[in-house]
């Protein structure tokens, strides 16, 4: 086992080099990491488990190659976090196998009943592995740890997952997505019901949905639409304020769309399916100012690029674009990339502006000037003083 400073984990060039360094041959990572890692450059690597969240075909075909063995885990932490797993190669399906040992799994239609092989059901799970329970919450392990239905044993308890599965003809198990509005992003478990319903209490909002959008491929974000009440003068920046008291920063929607009206389906509800994609234009509290010098310039156009955002100031904060940690790796990886220097990510966080980085990135310039200056006096000075010495010993004699 290697142990690591945090920051040295962050996805990108620091865990690259961690992996590289220690030479690390087995690695349990969540496919969004896998996505930002090039799985050609780490040769000691024989074993990769992909969790966390939903893998991907393209993760399994870039990383099943050269040799090494791809596992794909599934199973949520109320089972002792892994319940199923599937060794896949890169022209495999992608499933996620078969009950590990002392693991029972059940996929049950809405009547309690098994489903046949190739219908989908919701996934149950119990054995040697189950929680007890949620500490202190009584209603919900009720209501997601219940009674098996094929047990006399009335001790025997099955924890409902939320999650849509199906046998397939081999006894491999295919996962097919949430019952559910609970989701899950870069590894965090996220209950989209929570978020909606303090977005629906706001003042001057008249309803709000969330949902997880992929508009473009490998990368995923939450989405907050709202409808606005008559009258109100809603902004984003006071949302999204609003969702930042109340929440951990990773169920903040990165992106909120004010809408009139939601598109509703034939019986009357919100069609999820038909809301739009957001707009590439910036919607940020801040006054827009243009990049003015060559270096605001670079770092803005390479904001750009990775964010999808047409036009940002310099005082647009990188987070309220709809930035998140793992964009803010790629933008830290293509400037380090493109002023052929090395700094640290954890700089990028403090200083979320363009404008902010931008002064970071010119004081270190100069503090390395400085101490490159100090450092050639001190030499001349040193050389001085060993010519004194001389000339006072050839004195001497």
């Amino acid at each position: 086992m290697i142990l690591a400073e945090k920051n040295d984990l962050l996805p990108g060039p620091s865990l690259l080099k961690v992996l590289h360094d220690k030479r690390i041959e087995n690695v349990t990572l969540p496919p969004s990491v896998l996505a930002m890692l090039p799985a050609d450059s780490l040769p000691h690597l024989r074993t990769v488990i992909s969790a966390g969240e939903a893998c991907t075909q393209e993760i399994v075909t870039r990383w099943a190659t050269g040799g090494r063995r791809f596992v794909n885990g599934y199973g949520p932490t109320e089972n002792t976090v892994c319940t199923t797993h599937a060794v896949l190669t890169a022209d495999s399906d992608v499933h996620i196998g078969r009950p590990n040992r002392n693991v029972n799994v059940y996929i049950l239609d809405a009547h309690g009943q098994p489903t046949p092989i190739g219908v989908p059901g919701e996934l149950y799970i119990g054995g040697a592995m189950l929680a007890r329970g949620y500490l202190n919450r009584t209603d919900l392990t009720a209501e997601k740890f219940v009674s098996h239905p094929h047990l006399v044993n009335g001790k025997a308890k099955l924890y409902r997952t939320g999650d849509l599965a199906r046998w397939r003809a081999d006894g491999t198990i295919e996962y097919m997505g949430r019952l559910d509005h609970q989701v899950k992003l870069r590894g965090f478990r996220i209950e989209l019901g929570e978020i909606e319903a303090l977005l629906s209490g706001q003042s001057g909002v008249g309803n709000g949905v969330v949902l997880v959008r992929e508009d473009k491929p490998g990368e995923k974000r939450l989405v907050a639409y709202v409808t606005t009440k008559a009258g109100a003068a809603l902004t984003v920046p006071d949302l999204r304020q609003t969702l930042k008291t109340e929440l951990p920063d990773y169920m903040v929607p990165s992106l909120f769309v004010l809408l009139d009206e939601f598109p509703l389906t034939a019986n009357g509800k919100i069609d999820r399916g038909a809301l739009p994609a957001p707009d590439r234009g910036r919607a940020v509290g801040a006054e827009y100012v243009a990049p003015a010098s060559e270096l605001e310039q670079q770092v803005t156009a390479i904001w750009q690029e990775v964010l999808g955002v047409d036009q940002i100031g310099v005082h647009d904060n990188f987070f309220d674009l709809g930035g998140h940690s793992l964009l803010m790796v790629q933008v830290h990886e293509r400037l380090q990339a493109q002023m052929q220097r090395e700094f640290s990510v954890v700089e990028m966080f403090k200083y979320p502006t363009v404008f902010a980085v931008v002064k970071f990135l010119q004081q270190d310039v100069v503090a390395k000037h400085s101490i490159d200056e100090i450092r050639d006096q001190a030499s001349k000075q040193r050389e001085a003083l060993n010519k004194r010495k001389q000339l006072l010993k050839d004195r001497r004699k």
